[in-house]
């Protein structure tokens, strides 16, 4: 039946539209002010097509229309033209027939006419078994419901929208596709799971969006971001995209091999790296490498320096690049700062391609205040705490989630696993793990809450950390978790069945420290220091540690690592030098932050690029070149590396020698593999004929000397190599004698062929 147009009121006010209207087409006056307004709670039961009086009623929301017309959607043939209940774009038309049916709507608008599909015609995307899992905050594949993802529904192309906002009143998603109005497209409501969805044909991959939210007492909140969005723009803009259908990387070998990579027999070195200031394009306005570039000039750079892993500093998008990264906005979308995320996909894969691992920083202890993210994300305090107390960063200005609920701690763990699962990283270092432990973390008395037994840690957290380690490690075999945690909390990197955080690795930073304020002084007053580079090896197995040189340790006015050694040029290169062989023999796998591995002598900027022109001078080439080829001796050599995280790994030679500044120490590997000995002699002094009792009998050969003029050194040889003679010394029945360069590490590896 055709339905004719009718007069309506010229103020377009909702009373003036006559009752008998309404009851006709079975609607209420406060529906469709709750459209109008974009406030309507239950949008889906009043547009679309429904049973009305023993017939089927039709209503759309089109603003600007002049008149619509139903279409069958197979057939294209028209089946009535819809009435004008409202002039802001309310049309709606009755049918006698009784069986649904799928239809498109002719619109015509500014005097041209299109063809559209009505999302209201169809139903939802997220099945009842979904919504289930999320309410009880157990669904781990969440990314692949929540956000936005291309799909076909009844045959139609479009992208399924869905957002988890419990308290709000109404939620509709506005974008590219429909000029940003939130009254055009409400979403459905899906009761107790607190999630909202819709499904609208014809919107592509590429398509901006946002979410426009009205608060548990009707307030417009601040348009939000897609907290599960796949895509974003780059900043300053803020909207969410519709990111491409990607493929999960093929399992198989590169599976197998993360697990060796990741052992803790392995050889590990990474190389730390800020992607927006490793290499820049200052020619082209001082631009980002893309994916591509990066995946054609870092990979192969760190391979050839040979890092085993690659470990990149936070990915996800974050608004403010004096962030680096570390107050995330769109946790599962990889910057656009470098391109899309096939991008990033295809540099995870070259990775992989060329032998190195990656892991990326994530972020879950907090999240930044812009208005555009997670902040009272519903009107409420729906990730954070309600009470700045327990929810509120003093030092970072950032908000903490609450792990103690559900669906936030699922959240997070459905990204960790969408980082490892979907794109194949390899594994995730954790950031600030020690301000989620603690609930006084950085508060004075009366700052903070205790817990329920009245002490500072914070239970939720802990539960939360110790089921994501147990969650990930369960369902990605061979990956790996570190922890940044700076202080004595025990057992981080233990399992959790032992009591334990459930870690893989945790940074040493005690090592860090410690050894770093030795190196600051002058040689002259080292001896008056010697237990800083000791004291580590008391507790240097009590966690699986990494010993961490990070970016951390060049910002902020604390100058480079060439910089904080002391002395004239050369004996700050020679420091430097002795330094990283210290690092390299020292039980615990190896980190570098970039521009370390040559000497960059200023401050890490993460405006600007490395300054890669000192590689023109011989000196940053030589250390260069040291780091290249400690990497190799480090992981060609068992006895540095299979008992790193193992006490019988490790044995001290002399320790006690302060007055000459000298350490010596034995690392040794799994039976059958050859021991290296290790000598340092941290002042610029020659120490001849310098007796080392050793473990066996035989040759020792010099295997790397930090003083070899290949690296800048004076090239003072301790022997070459040195025949252990049966003479008593440091408690052992054999001992040879070197000679020490000056501000230098040698080591020698003892071999059967003497």
């Amino acid at each position: 039946m055709m339905n004719e147009p009718m007069d309506l009121p010229a103020d377009g006010s909702i009373d003036a539209v006559p009752q008998a209207t309404l009851r006709r087409l079975g609607i209420l006056a406060e529906d469709i002010a709750g459209l109008l307004e974009a406030r309507h709670r239950e949008a889906f039961a009043v547009l679309g097509m429904h049973p009305f009086g023993g017939g089927l009623v039709i209503r759309t929301f089109q603003p600007g229309a002049t008149a619509v017309e139903v279409l069958d959607a197979h057939t294209g043939a028209p089946i009535t033209t819809l009435e004008c209940v409202h002039n802001a774009g309310l049309f709606a038309g009755r049918l006698e027939q009784i069986k649904n049916f799928p239809y498109r709507l002719r619109v015509a608008a500014d005097g041209v006419s299109r063809i559209i599909e009505e999302p209201y015609r169809f139903p939802p995307v997220l099945t009842p078994f979904d919504l289930h899992l999320v309410g009880e905050g157990k669904h781990l594949e969440l990314y692949e419901r929540l956000g936005s993802h291309l799909v076909t529904v009844q045959g139609v192309a479009g992208t399924a929208f869905a957002v988890w906002a419990p308290n709000a009143r109404s939620v509709s998603v506005i974008g590219d596709f429909n000029n940003w109005d939130g009254r055009r497209h409400p979403m459905r409501n899906r009761g107790p799971s607190g999630v909202w969805e819709i499904f609208l044909p014809g919107v592509g991959a590429g398509a901006r969006y946002k979410y426009e939210l009205k608060g548990p007492h009707g307030e417009l909140l601040p348009l939000k971001a897609d907290p599960w969005a796949q895509q974003m723009e780059l900043r300053p803009a803020t909207a969410s995209i519709v990111a491409a259908a990607m493929q999960r990387p093929p399992e198989g070998d590169w599976t197998e091999r993360r697990k060796v990579a990741n052992d803790r027999t392995s050889p590990i070195s990474i190389y730390e790296v800020h992607l927006g200031s490793w290499m820049r394009v200052p020619e082209q306005g001082n631009r980002f490498l893309t994916w591509a570039e990066l995946g054609d000039r870092l990979v192969p750079y760190a391979r050839d320096m040979g890092f085993t892993h690659l470990q990149l500093m936070p990915v996800s998008e974050f608004p403010f690049d004096g962030s680096w990264g570390y107050q995330p906005i769109g946790l599962f979308a990889p910057t656009a700062r470098f391109g899309a995320p096939e991008g990033f996909a295809a540099f995870v894969a070259r990775c992989h391609a060329e032998g190195l691992a990656l892991l990326i920083d994530w972020v879950p202890g907090h999240f930044p205040t812009d208005e555009h993210g997670l902040a009272r994300f519903d009107g409420t305090h729906l990730y954070e705490h309600a009470d700045p107390r327990a929810g509120y960063h003093q030092d970072w200005n950032t908000l903490i989630y609450n792990y103690g609920r559900n669906e936030v701690a699922n959240f997070l763990t459905a990204n960790a696993l969408y980082w490892l699962s979907v794109y194949g990283v390899d594994g995730l270092r954790v950031d600030a793990v020690a301000s989620m432990l603690y609930l006084d973390y950085s508060r004075k008395s009366g700052e903070w809450i205790p817990n329920q037994f009245g002490g500072n840690e914070n239970l939720e957290a802990t539960a939360f950390i110790k089921r994501l380690n147990e969650t990930v490690y369960g369902r990605r075999p061979g990956i790996t978790m570190v922890a940044e945690e700076s202080t004595a909390w025990s057992g981080v990197s233990r399992p959790t069945f032992t009591g334990g955080l459930g870690f893989g690795y945790k940074w040493n930073m005690g090592w860090m420290n410690d050894t770093l304020r030795y190196f600051s002084h002058d040689p002259v007053h080292r001896r008056f220091h010697h237990h800083d580079l000791t004291f580590g090896l008391i507790y240097a197995y009590s966690e699986n540690f990494i010993l961490p040189l990070s970016h951390d340790e060049v910002v902020h006015g604390k100058g480079s690592l060439l910089g904080r050694m002391p002395g004239d040029r050369w004996q700050r290169f020679a420091n430097l030098r002795a330094y990283y062989g210290f690092m390299w023999a020292h039980p615990g796998k190896k980190l570098l932050f970039m521009g370390g591995e040559f000497a960059q002598d200023r401050e890490w900027d993460y405006r600007n690029s490395l300054d890669w022109h000192l590689l023109e001078s011989s000196p940053h080439r030589g250390v260069q070149a040291l780091v290249r080829d400690l990497n190799a001796l480090y992981r060609k050599t068992p006895a540095l590396h299979a008992l790193d995280c193992d006490p019988a790994g490790f044995q001290w030679i002399e320790l006690n020698d302060a007055d000459n500044s000298v350490l010596s120490f034995v690392r040794l590997g799994p039976e059958g593999t050859n021991p290296v000995l290790i000598a340092c002699n941290f002042t610029p002094v020659v120490r001849g004929m310098y007796r080392l009792g050793v473990p066996r009998a035989g040759l020792w050969r010099e295997v790397l000397n930090t003083d070899d003029t290949r690296y800048g050194g004076s090239g003072v040889v301790a022997r070459g190599s040195a025949v252990a003679d049966e003479r008593h010394w440091h408690g052992r029945s054999h001992s040879l004698s070197i000679t020490l360069p000056p501000l230098a590490t040698v080591m020698l590896e003892w071999t059967p062929s003497a």
